[in-house]
This record gives structure tokens, C-alpha cells and sequence, in this order.
């Protein structure tokens, strides 16, 4: 009873912030994200009668809590009671806004899921997905992901709305800090709404999901670049009047915010967008890869440049 899968993390254009139900991770609002060819989590899950006692090797540390909980989720959906060994490795820096935690997840339960001998649905593994981390649910499909709020754990799942190869864009990530953020995303979301600007917010969202939706689909890139920026900075001023307030942002993340609308106006279109950390992500089409990577490479500060083109959603790895 033992299997492997590889999941992406990915890049919400439209941010979720906020939960209806903690325990069963259902957001305040939808949200609308794109898998990434190049930020990846490979799981293997084993059980089996000879282990005693859960074990969780994450990047080669000794870890257990929310890993334990999910797989406790598998065993009662499998009706078994065996302990498992998980081993888990990112390809990429963790807690430092580039979500690790989706991809992670996402793996986690596809790989359990199989080693347990469950058959689930996509739809099915990305209900399972959610409970563990809220954005893992949009790392199960591929490509351009939608995210249904729901009132229900039944009705919050995510569904691909465009193939990976829709559209020619890309996400150029600049590692600015390797350290972990000193505050996790799930306290962040306790938060949300004792910042004042929270319901008028949650009014919007519903009216931008469907708009960037049709940019995506008319793969109008000025405007898709134009409002995912914008969203990242909402997203963020609401962290910054939440009490207490949170900033995730270092001296690096902000230099990069600056210069793209200097990189703009030189004639170069790309955006940023800034999850939950302080990592940016550079939103380009693909015949521009190049360039942005290259104007990154001239700021020492960046420690790291990973391109993403849209991505696979998890998988099995057959062996």
C-alpha cells in the first residue's frame, strides 16, 4: 500500500482571504488561480501493519500535526486503521508566500489516497485537498483553475476552466527571502475580518472572478495584468488593517513592486501579484520570459529566479 504523487502550487490572479468555517477550510470567497510548471511537492505514503506510529519526513525534518490530520481523513474514508510513513520533498523554498502548502496538500492526498486504495474523483480529491490547506483544492486540476466558495464541504471544490496550453503566459517567481514568514497564513485568516474593509471586499469579488475569467478567455493580457496587480494590493491592504495588522512584504519585495511599473513603462508588460509571503510573482507572456529574467538577474538582492509556464495539476508517479 504505498504510492507517489508530484502537485504543482499556483498563483491566485483573484485571492481567497478570510474562511466561512475554519475546521472545514470553506473561503469567504471563489477565487481564480493557474497552476505552475516548475513549483513542485513530490509525496510517496506508505501504510502498512508493520509501522507503529505515523511518521512525516517534510524537506528531510521530522514533522507531524496538520499531515497527521489529513491522513486520518484517508483512513476514514478507506476504513483502515494503519500508520503511515510519508516522505516529501519541495523543489522550492517553503513559507515564504509561494505555497507550499497547496502543493503540498495536494500531494499529500493523492498519494495517500491511492496507497489507501481509494478511486476518488477530481472532484473528490479536491474536497479531501481542501480540508488540509485551503488552496491545495486548485492544485488537483490543470491549467487555469476556478475555486466555488460554497456554503457546503460538498459545494467548495475546485474545476479547471482552461487547459494548461490556453494561453502563453507566464510566472516568474523572485525569491527575495529563503527565511519563513513569521506568521502562518492560517492565523492571517482568523484576521480577515476585523479589518474594515473586509465586506466591501467580499461584495467585489464575485463581479472580478467573472471578469477575470473573460480576460483569461479573451486572453486580453493588459487589463488581466492590470486588474491581478490591483488584487494583490487589496488583498494586502487588508492584511495591513486587520488588527493586529499583518505585513508579509520585505525591503526586496517592495523594490520589485516599484520597478515593474518602471520595467512597464520602458515598454516591457508584466505585473506582479504577491500571495501570503514575501516572494514575488511576475505575470508575462511567454515571448517576454526572457527580458523579465534578465532585469531580475540585475538586482542582487533576488536569490533565486524560477520560470512557470501553466502547469499540470497533481499526479500519480508511475513506476
Amino acid at each position: 500500500m504505498k504510492a507517489t504523487a508530484i502537485a504543482p502550487s499556483n498563483i491566485a490572479f483573484t485571492k481567497y482571504w478570510g474562511k466561512k468555517d475554519e475546521v472545514l477550510r470553506l473561503p469567504e470567497n471563489g477565487s481564480i488561480s493557474m497552476c505552475l510548471s516548475n513549483l513542485l511537492t513530490t509525496t510517496t505514503v506508505e501504510f502498512s501493519p508493520d509501522f507503529k506510529k505515523d511518521e512525516i519526513i517534510i524537506n528531510g525534518v521530522d514533522e507531524a500535526g496538520r499531515a497527521i490530520e489529513h491522513l486520518d481523513r484517508v483512513r476514514k474514508l478507506a476504513n483502515i486503521d494503519l500508520k503511515a510513513k510519508v516522505v516529501s520533498n519541495n523543489n522550492f523554498p517553503s513559507g515564504t508566500g509561494l505555497s507550499s502548502s497547496a502543493s503540498g496538500f495536494a500531494a499529500l492526498t493523492l498519494a495517500a489516497a491511492k496507497a489507501a486504495g481509494l478511486n476518488l474523483s477530481e472532484k473528490d480529491l479536491s474536497i479531501l485537498a481542501r480540508q488540509g490547506a485551503g488552496s491545495a483544492c486548485r492544485s488537483i486540476p490543470s491549467g487555469f483553475v476556478e475555486w466555488l466558495d460554497g456554503d457546503t464541504s460538498d459545494t467548495s471544490f475546485a474545476v479547471q476552466i482552461f487547459p494548461p496550453d490556453y494561453w502563453a503566459i507566464a510566472d516568474v517567481v523572485a525569491v527575495v527571502s529563503e527565511g519563513k514568514k513569521e506568521v502562518p497564513t492560517s492565523a492571517g485568516h482568523a484576521l480577515a475580518q476585523s479589518s474594515p474593509f473586509m465586506p466591501v471586499r467580499l461584495g467585489r469579488m464575485k463581479g472580478k472572478n467573472d471578469l477575470v475569467k473573460r480576460l483569461i478567455k479573451e486572453k486580453n493580457f493588459k487589463e488581466f495584468g492590470e486588474l491581478t496587480e490591483a488584487e494583490a494590493l487589496e488583498l494586502h491592504s487588508i492584511m495591513l488593517t486587520q488588527k493586529p495588522h499583518l505585513i508579509y512584504w520585505t525591503t526586496g519585495t517592495l523594490q520589485i513592486m516599484k520597478l515593474v511599473s518602471h520595467w512597464r513603462a520602458g515598454g516591457l508588460p508584466v505585473y506582479f501579484t504577491v500571495n501570503t509571503g514575501q516572494d514575488i510573482h511576475l505575470i508575462c507572456e511567454q515571448e517576454n520570459i526572457d527580458k523579465v529574467r534578465a532585469k531580475l538577474k540585475e538586482l542582487d538582492f533576488v536569490k533565486d529566479i524560477i520560470v512557470n509556464t501553466p502547469g499540470e495539476g497533481a499526479r500519480l508517479v508511475v513506476k
